[in-house]
């Protein structure tokens, strides 16, 4: 992505748009055309950066591919941070769901690059959360970290058809029932709760 001192490319320029439009409206809803007229440019100059729609599609996955921030808070504190920042997120006007599991939904499973990316995506977070529950001493971080992801889509997919960022928090409560039952402790945790809730080890 360009900084604010440098002029965007004509390549930057064309991603950035079919990003916002991809996610505002739906990869099928826009066509070459209607981002090519919204930048001002012909279909000719747009393809010579973009040999097709799919691999414009696919360059746009790639660049919603974000990876975490590194952060020195306690592990367990960053996986429940994860639910904060998906309720700051459904606050949003412009909050679509999550553009993987969009871009899957609309081109359909059989298109492989897609499906590649997102699976990639899905999994790089899934990793993250296992990485976070080795460092707090889980027994079986692999099968939690999954219990995790699906939390967080699943709070995705409630907020959507409900419009109600309230669906994160009760997604956090649940991920901090199933951290607790695993044994990871909280520095937050009410009192008379710390018998429940020690770190195995």
């Amino acid at each position: 992505m360009a900084s604010p001192t440098t002029k965007p490319t004509m390549k930057e320029r064309i991603l950035e748009t079919a990003d916002r439009l991809f996610y505002l409206r739906g990869i099928r809803a826009i066509g070459v055309d209607t981002i090519a007229a919204e930048i001002g440019i012909s279909k000719r100059t747009l393809y010579n950066h973009f040999p097709s729609k799919d691999a414009l599609i696919s360059a746009y996955l790639e660049r919603r591919f974000v990876q975490p921030r590194a952060s020195d808070k306690p592990p367990a504190e960053q996986i429940l941070a994860t639910f904060d920042s998906l309720e700051r997120r459904f606050s949003a006007k412009d909050f679509r769901g999550c553009p993987f599991v969009n871009a899957v939904a609309e081109v359909g499973p059989e298109n492989r690059s897609v499906r590649k990316i997102a699976v990639a995506f899905k999994e790089s977070r899934r990793l993250w959360f296992c990485d976070l529950l080795v460092q707090v001493g889980v027994a079986d971080p692999d099968s939690l970290a999954t219990q995790l992801v699906l939390l967080v889509d699943g709070s995705i997919a409630q907020d959507l058809i409900r419009d109600d960022p309230a669906m994160a928090r009760a997604a956090k409560e649940a991920a901090r029932v199933l951290l607790s039952g695993a044994g990871v402790r909280f520095d937050d945790a009410p009192p008379g709760s710390q018998a429940k809730s020690r770190t195995k080890g």
